[in-house]
């Protein structure tokens, strides 16, 4: 099997399975893009398998530390045991992150289960070439179940791969409706948002709902509403619910009728909307930030920082005593110590003192490996102002 060897000092041998351009000592046996390698160390001494893209900063992701073929029997067995770990979490409804990438043994590939619909991506080369084993395995382990492709993520570009969504097996019919926590709502998996809705927040959604009870309630970048739907069910006294994208208003208002919930839908620039409410007095009870991620790169982190602590300065303002703010950041490249010092820098800006009252991460169906951070993406918090200080 053709290879690389690794430099001494690189990541992999702190545990991590990715291999850069820059750590790679030399390639040997000719390796192809989008095949499997094995992985030497600088002493000839075996490092395990691992999928092949020089086109990529990124050029090797292991996927085994023994030799490990890419073949059908490879992708059942590693579905299978993805598929008995989210059996043991007891989820209440057969909607779930069945593949997490890295997480579960197979880099690039993202897999959400609705029931009996598969949403795939594959987000590495070696993966999206080997699209037909992937479907192959779903439909041998699960039966006859539709599976959609919704690579239309950017991240493909840095692999050098284009867009494309469609059907890969199945008969799809087109949107459906879905009950997780209680909330209906329809999702389509080949045109809507994302992947149908946003798993990893399911349990936050619940926990925030919890909060809602006689409360006036702003949801702030709502998407679909999933907010904003559990805040009006937890009994809230008013939701309003703000997203600049018209599509997400107006499916934001459909699920709200779906459930018969009261919710006052608004398609606004979020930072328009918090300034213009907060010259115009406006208060709420409880306050929800979850933007979508302000930063695709370290670069950039400077400006997202900015952006987030303007929407957090202008929050807090808007918080009545006691009041709660609950927010979140989806970005890998920002840190939870990063995100909760900004935060504080903008409750001292504000002249609030916070109290904490809980901290938020991904669902357990979007598993986090100790060694590989990129794994872990979804942080949170959930923050009491306290009055008379």
């Amino acid at each position: 099997m053709p290879g690389l060897v690794i430099k001494p000092r690189s990541r992999i041998f702190h545990g991590h399975d990715w291999v850069y351009a820059s750590e790679v000592q030399k390639a040997f046996g000719d390796p192809q893009a989008g095949e499997v390698v094995s992985l030497k160390d600088f002493k000839d001494r075996p490092l395990g398998t691992a999928i092949y893209n020089p086109e990529s900063q990124i050029v090797a992701r292991r996927i085994s530390r023994r030799k490990q073929e890419l073949d059908g029997e490879f992708f059942v067995r590693r579905i299978q045991r993805a598929q008995a770990l989210r059996d043991s979490m007891n989820l209440s409804e057969t909607i779930y992150r069945l593949v997490w990438s890295e997480a579960d043994g197979m880099p690039g590939v993202v897999i959400d289960r609705y029931l009996d619909h598969f949403v795939l991506q594959t987000l590495t080369l070696a993966m999206d070439r080997r699209k037909d084993l992937i479907v192959s395995a779903l439909r041998e382990i699960f039966g006859e179940v539709v599976v959609i492709e919704r690579n239309d993520s950017a991240i493909r570009k840095a692999e050098g791969l284009g867009m494309s969504t469609g059907v890969l097996a199945g008969d799809w019919k087109g949107a459906f409706e879905i009950e997780v926590g209680g909330i209906r709502q329809d999702v389509d998996l080949l045109e809507g948002q994302k992947t149908g809705i946003y798993l990893d927040q399911l349990d936050n959604y619940a926990a925030v709902g919890k909060l809602s009870e006689s409360k006036r309630v702003l949801d702030c970048f709502c998407n679909q509403g999933g907010f904003a739907l559990h805040a009006a069910k937890g009994g809230a006294a008013s939701v309003t619910a703000v997203d600049i994208s018209a599509p997400a208003v107006e499916a934001t208002r459909k699920n709200a009728k779906a459930n018969e919930l009261s919710i006052e839908a608004k398609e606004a620039n979020v930072f328009d909307y918090l300034k213009e409410s907060e010259t115009s007095g406006e208060k709420f009870d409880l306050v929800i930030l979850d933007p979508p991620s302000f930063t695709k790169n370290r670069k950039s982190v400077g400006n997202a920082m900015r952006g987030y602590k303007e929407i957090h300065l202008r929050a807090l303002k808007l918080l009545e005593r006691d009041g709660i703010l609950s927010t979140y950041s989806c970005s890998h490249h920002i840190s939870e110590k990063e995100f909760f010092k900004m935060i504080c820098d903008a409750s001292v800006d504000a002249k609030r003192t916070l109290r904490v009252l809980d901290r938020h991460t991904q669902r357990a169906d979007h598993p986090v490996i100790a060694t590989l951070p990129e794994t872990g993406y979804l942080k949170g918090f959930t923050f009491q102002t306290v009055g008379g200080f």
